[in-house]
């Protein structure tokens, strides 16, 4: 088994490789002057289980090209069987045709990576689990929820409800809900725009309480920091937000920094900048994917890791 990781998040891939005390597989990324992706494979890998880690995070386009082009090169370099871990799946949300004349550009991501070579897929947190469909040969997806919950019972917080920003989280809400013992409440939204949405309704006793956000992706944090003002007008004592992956642009840390959100959890599944001014805490997904990627290799039950106290995560 030999573990390589493209430029996405390399912290990442060096944690994973720490956790299952193996080396980081020996590669060479660089530009040429007019922005092509030149990749050389520093190793033998013929004959070798390999597992390439990259999350398509932004720059999305660039990393995206350069996993293809990795896994085109370890293919050519007789490698036995090719996994793309890829923390974060980028195109997620254009997962179907909500209008006339768009891409399902989920699927054609899928499409693409098999199409570059890969024999499976690892990944985490999907927008839509149905994605996993779009693909023809096995996809393993894995959820950051255990991770959250360790470091939520630790806070043990008094009175909590939890809170789906909108009705498509509802499901992850509840399962957080069931875990720690907590009430369900719902937000609904109406969005006008790609980076705007408009908060409608609050359902459910939010009074008084401490409410957890729980959603699987933010980037310009617009329904997040709208749950939140609701929720405070509503008459909630704290609210902290609870996200798989913060990509968080420029606006998403402005909105942040302005909002009424006391806490926000996120893991390292993308790499981020440091930010002032907001409270963020990051926790690691790097064991959980160190023991699937063991596990994969292995041929054994990677089942065990969808599952906590007993139920399944999402």
């Amino acid at each position: 088994m030999k573990v390589f990781s493209g430029t996405a998040n390399e912290p990442l891939a060096r944690a994973i490789c720490k956790s299952i005390n193996t080396e980081l597989g020996k590669c060479t990324i660089t530009p040429f002057p007019d922005g092509e992706t030149f990749v050389k494979i520093e190793e033998n890998v013929r004959g070798e289980d390999i597992f390439i880690i990259q999350p398509t995070s932004p720059p999305t386009n660039h990393n995206l090209m350069e996993l293809f082009i990795m896994i085109d090169a370890l293919r050519r370099a007789s490698a036995m069987r090719i996994t793309a871990v890829m923390p974060f799946y980028g195109y997620a949300r254009q997962d179907r045709k909500d209008q006339p004349r768009v891409p399902i550009t989920a699927k054609l991501v899928a499409n693409l990576l098999v199409a570059a070579g890969v024999n499976r897929v690892l990944t985490m947190d999907l927008h839509a689990q149905q994605i996993q469909g779009f693909f023809d040969i096995p996809v393993d997806h894995l959820y950051a929820a255990p991770v959250m919950y360790d470091y939520l019972k630790k806070k043990k917080l008094t009175d909590l409800v939890v809170v789906s920003p909108d009705a498509g989280g509802i499901k992850m809400a509840h399962a957080y809900a069931q875990t720690l013992e907590a009430e369900l409440a719902i937000v609904a939204k109406r969005r006008k725009s790609a980076t705007e949405v408009e908060s409608v309704a609050v359902i459910g006793e939010i009074e008084g309480k401490n409410v957890l956000l729980v959603d699987d992706l933010t980037e310009t944090a617009g329904t997040l920091t709208m749950a939140a003002a609701a929720l405070k007008k509503k008459g909630a004592k704290s609210v902290i937000a609870c996200v798989s992956h913060a990509l968080l642009s420029d606006t998403g840390v402005d909105r942040l920094r302005k909002s009424t959100i006391d806490e926000l959890i996120t893991t390292d599944t993308v790499q981020r900048p440091a930010i002032d001014g907001v409270k963020i805490t990051t926790l690691s997904v790097a064991g959980l994917l160190g023991e699937a990627i063991k596990r994969i290799h292995n041929n054994s039950s990677v089942n065990s890791l969808f599952e906590f106290k007993g139920g399944r995560t999402s």
